[in-house]
């Protein structure tokens, strides 16, 4: 067990090589782009709507599709099924969420400059935290939309949840819900971290092997 734990702390102390450093760089800078990019679509399909409704949710906002149009007639269907509006200051995501995502470009950057494997780990875990939870905050907005139905709505439906991932069927309504390429470069970004703590881990072995040989 103290060899274990010995090797562990050899290993987080050790030093990245060039290849993880200029991965890091490179996932960093790719943060830049979920600041333009949507991260997740809904759009809806109805008898009425063939075209459909959507919408797009930003780190920061939501976006409608026809200039905005969309939103505000979905707005118009939550009303008649007593679902309240959805409107940008009920997420409070949008507040936190940019200013997360641009400390993690950060610390990417300065775990590039700083080249420890301890730094690397570091960002790794916030990283798959953030991540997790804002897919946890998501989906709990979605089930307190359809959950919080007014009992005085002019349409009386059970409480529903909108799909996360894939399709689901709401009254007459086909919804669908997917992530988009905003989501694809933390993706992106997520594999990049990994790749990164392998090829340091590679060094780390090839380094010892390098030093037990005499070389």
């Amino acid at each position: 067990m103290r060899r274990i734990l010995d090797r562990t702390n050899q290993f987080l102390n050790s030093a990245l090589g060039p290849g993880p450093r200029v991965l890091l760089v490179v996932a960093g800078l790719a943060l830049i782009l979920t600041y333009v990019l949507p991260l997740w679509n809904l759009t809806m399909f109805a008898p009425q709507y063939p075209q459909g409704l959507r919408m797009d949710i930003y780190t920061y906002k939501l976006e409608g599709g026809q200039g905005g149009q969309d939103i505000k007639e979905i707005n118009v269907l939550n009303h008649y099924i007593g679902m309240r509006d959805l409107a940008e200051e009920d997420f409070t995501e949008f507040a936190w969420m940019p200013f997360v995502i641009g400390a993690l470009g950060l610390l990417l950057l300065r775990s590039a400059v700083h080249g420890s494997v301890t730094s690397l780990v570091d960002v790794v875990v916030l990283f798959v935290y953030f991540g997790l939870f804002s897919l946890w905050s998501f989906a709990y907005k979605l089930y307190l939309y359809g959950h919080t139905l007014s009992p005085t709505a002019a349409v009386k439906v059970e409480p529903f949840t909108p799909p996360l991932i894939g399709f689901k069927q709401i009254a007459n309504f086909q919804v669908y819900s997917y992530p988009q390429a905003g989501s694809y470069v933390m993706a992106g970004v997520g594999v990049l971290l990994v790749v990164a703590l392998v090829l340091g881990w590679s060094n780390f072995r090839r380094v010892r092997a390098h030093a037990a040989s005499g070389g």
